[in-house]
C-alpha cells in the first residue's frame, strides 16, 4: 500500500473510532434526560415530596437505569428533610458512587447541616478538597463545612484557622463586601471558645458591618463583652431579642429544615 493510502487508512480508522466513542455517550446521555423527564419532571415533581408516589415515580426511573445520580439524590433529600437520615444515606451515597464530583460535596453539607455526622463531614469535605480543590456547595465553601464540623466537635483551632483562610482569602480577591456574614460570625464564635473574647468582639463587629441586624452576631457579641466586664453587654442582648424577634436570624435554605450549628432559640435569651 502507498505511503499516503496507509495515512489515510488510518485516518479513517481513527475518526470511525472515535465516532464509535461518542454516540454511544451522547446516546446514554439523551437516555438518561428521557428518563429524568419521564419520571421525575413529569412524574414525582408532580407530587409532594415527602408522598409515596415521589418515590415510586423515581423507583420507577432507578428500574430503567439506576447508575443516574440525580434520581438517587432527589430519592434521599426528602428523607433528609423528614430527619431520616439512616434511611437516606444509603441513597446519597448512591449518588455519589455515580457523579462523585457533583455528589461528594453534597453529601459532606448534609451530615454537617442535616445528620449531625461530623467526623464524616470532615472526611467527606478533606476528599473534596483534595480532588477538587476549595469549591463551594450550598454557598459556601469546603473549608466553611469543615469548620462548622470542627465546632461541633470542640476543635476550636481547627475552625478558627479555616474560617480565617477563608475570609482571607475572599477579602484579598474580591473585597471585604464580599465576605459571607456567616463565615464571620462562625469565625467569632471559634474566637469565643477559645476565650479569645477581644478578637471576638472585633469579628462579631466585622459580621454587623456587613449585617447590621444580624441577632446572632449581637447575640454572641454580648457574651463576650460580659466576659470582658463589659456592662453593655445587656444592651447587647436587649438588641439581639429584637432583630431575633424581627426575624433577622440565620437565613440560609435550608435552615427551615435544621438549625445551623450555634442558632440560639428564643428560650436562649433569656438565659443570664
Amino acid at each position: 500500500m502507498p505511503p499516503q493510502l496507509s495515512t489515510l487508512a488510518l485516518l479513517l480508522v481513527a475518526s470511525l473510532s472515535l465516532t464509535a466513542q461518542t454516540i454511544p455517550e451522547n446516546s446514554k446521555a439523551q437516555k438518561q434526560d428521557a428518563i429524568v423527564d419521564k419520571y421525575l419532571k413529569n412524574g414525582a415533581w408532580k407530587f409532594h415530596m415527602y408522598s409515596e408516589e415521589w418515590q415510586r415515580h423515581i423507583d420507577l426511573g432507578l428500574k430503567e437505569d439506576s447508575t443516574i445520580a440525580y434520581l438517587w439524590q432527589q430519592k434521599a433529600m426528602p428523607l433528609y428533610k423528614q430527619k431520616r437520615y439512616q434511611e437516606g444515606l444509603p441513597f446519597l451515597n448512591k449518588a455519589v458512587r455515580y457523579n462523585r464530583t457533583a455528589y461528594l460535596p453534597y453529601r459532606g453539607f448534609m451530615k454537617c447541616i442535616f445528620s449531625k455526622d461530623y467526623t464524616g463531614a470532615i472526611e467527606d469535605f478533606s476528599a473534596c478538597i483534595q480532588e477538587f480543590g476549595n469549591s463551594y456547595v450550598m454557598d459556601h465553601s469546603y473549608r466553611f463545612y469543615s469548620a462548622l464540623a470542627y465546632l461541633q466537635l470542640k476543635e476550636f483551632s481547627k475552625a478558627e484557622a479555616l474560617l480565617k483562610i477563608d475570609t482571607e482569602e475572599v477579602s484579598k480577591s474580591r473585597g471585604e463586601t464580599w465576605v459571607h456574614h456567616l463565615d464571620v460570625l462562625y469565625l467569632g464564635i471559634a474566637q469565643l471558645e477559645l476565650a479569645n473574647f477581644h478578637d471576638a468582639i472585633r469579628t462579631f463587629d466585622k459580621a454587623l458591618k456587613l449585617y447590621p441586624q444580624f441577632s446572632e452576631a449581637h447575640y454572641y457579641k454580648s457574651l463576650a463583652q460580659k466576659a470582658t466586664g463589659d456592662r453593655n453587654h445587656s444592651a447587647t442582648r436587649q438588641l439581639a431579642r429584637k432583630f431575633f424577634d424581627e426575624g433577622h436570624t440565620i437565613n440560609e435554605d435550608n435552615a427551615i429544615y435544621e438549625k445551623y450549628p450555634y442558632q440560639p432559640t428564643a428560650a436562649s435569651f433569656n438565659a443570664p
